[in-house]
C-alpha cells in the first residue's frame, strides 16, 4: 500500500510527521486534539475543521487516505516547539499521582509502554501508539520519554496507579467503562478453583500445568492480568520480562468460544501487544514448545 498525493502542494499525513520531525502515531494524535480527524472504527475521519484547514481524502491501493496542504506544516512547524511543552516527563506524571518518578517508570513498563534501554528508558510501538516521543537529556544523553497530557486520563494508567497506591478505586459511578461480555461469560463458565504452586486460582488443568511450568523455570508471571488498554480483556499469563502475554486455547466446541478467541487476538493485534499461543497439543508438552516460544520474546529459561 502506497500513499501517492496528486502534487507537491500536498502531504500524507505520514509524509507531514517525516517532515515535522516526529513519529506518525504522535501526529495522528496531535492532530486529533485539534479536531482536525476523529477515530471511526479502525479509520481516521476528517472532522469539519480538518477539512476547513484544507484536508481531502486521496483514494491509495486499496485504502483511503488523507492529505494536508502544505500551509498546515507550516503551522504545525510554528507550533511545535510550544507543543512539546505540553509533553509530560514521567516526573511529572509520577507528581499528578503522587509516586515518584523512578516508580512511575517502572509502572509504564509494566503496562509494556517503555522498556529498559542500556541507559534510560526506550518507548515501546504500544507506547508510541499513546503518543509517547522518544528524547534523551541534553546534557547526558540518556534516553526518556514524554506523554502527552491525555496520558493521566488513561484508565489502565490511573488504575496501575491506584494499585500501587493501595487505593481500590471506585468503578460504580464509571459510565465510559468498555466490558467484553464474551470475556465475563467465559470468566463465569469457568471459575477459577485449582490453587497452583505458586498459590495462583486457576480455572482449568491445563492452565495448571502453564503456570506450574513457569514457577518451576523461574519465569516471573501475573495470572489474568488485565490489559493495559480501556477494555476490561484480562490475559490468561503476563511476563513482564518479556513484555508478553500466553494465551491458552483449549478443546472447546462452543461457538461463542471459538468467536472469543478471534476477537482477543484482533485486540492484541490492534494495540500491538506480543501474544503467545497455546494448544492442547503444546501444553502436553511445554518442556520442548515453551523454552523456544519464550525465548523469541528474549527470556531464557535453564
Amino acid at each position: 500500500m502506497t500513499e501517492k498525493p496528486e502534487n507537491d502542494n500536498e502531504l500524507s499525513t505520514s509524509a507531514l510527521a517525516k517532515a515535522l520531525g516526529i513519529d506518525a502515531q504522535v501526529l495522528f494524535k496531535q492532530l486529533e486534539e485539534m479536531h482536525l480527524i476523529t477515530r471511526k472504527a479502525n479509520n481516521w475521519e476528517l472532522t469539519s475543521d480538518g477539512k476547513s484547514r484544507g484536508g481531502i481524502y486521496r483514494q491509495g491501493d486499496n485504502f483511503r487516505y488523507i492529505v494536508w496542504p502544505q500551509g498546515l506544516k507550516l503551522a504545525l512547524d510554528s507550533s511545535q516547539s510550544d507543543t512539546s511543552k505540553l509533553l509530560l516527563t514521567a516526573t511529572a506524571i509520577g507528581k499528578h499521582f503522587e509516586i515518584s518518578a523512578t516508580r512511575t517508570n517502572f509502572i509504564l513498563s509494566e503496562l509494556g509502554w517503555i522498556k529498559k534501554g542500556l541507559k534510560g528508558w526506550l518507548a515501546t510501538e504500544p507506547g508510541k501508539r499513546l503518543g509517547g516521543v522518544q528524547s534523551e537529556d541534553k546534557n547526558s544523553g540518556v534516553p526518556y520519554v514524554r506523554w502527552p497530557k491525555s496520558i493521566i486520563d488513561n484508565r489502565a494508567l490511573v488504575n496501575s496507579m491506584q494499585d500501587a497506591k493501595g487505593n481500590i478505586p471506585d468503578t460504580s459511578q464509571d459510565q465510559t467503562r468498555q466490558t467484553n461480555k464474551d470475556d465475563i461469560e467465559f470468566r463465569e463458565k469457568f471459575p477459577a478453583k485449582l490453587r497452583a504452586t505458586d498459590g495462583h486460582l486457576v480455572r482449568s488443568k491445563a492452565e495448571l500445568l502453564i503456570d506450574n511450568w513457569l514457577y518451576m523455570s523461574e519465569v516471573t508471571h501475573a495470572y489474568e492480568r488485565k490489559l493495559p488498554i480501556e477494555e476490561d480483556v484480562y490475559s490468561d499469563f503476563y511476563l513482564p520480562t518479556g513484555k508478553v502475554y500466553i494465551e491458552y486455547w483449549g478443546l472447546d466446541d462452543d461457538s461463542k468460544y471459538s468467536f472469543r478467541q478471534r476477537e482477543k487476538l484482533k485486540i492484541y493485534k490492534k494495540h500491538g501487544l506480543q501474544v503467545i499461543e497455546l494448544t492442547e497439543k503444546e501444553v502436553q508438552n511445554l518442556d520442548d514448545t515453551l523454552p523456544r516460544l519464550l525465548l523469541k520474546h528474549g527470556i531464557k529459561t535453564e
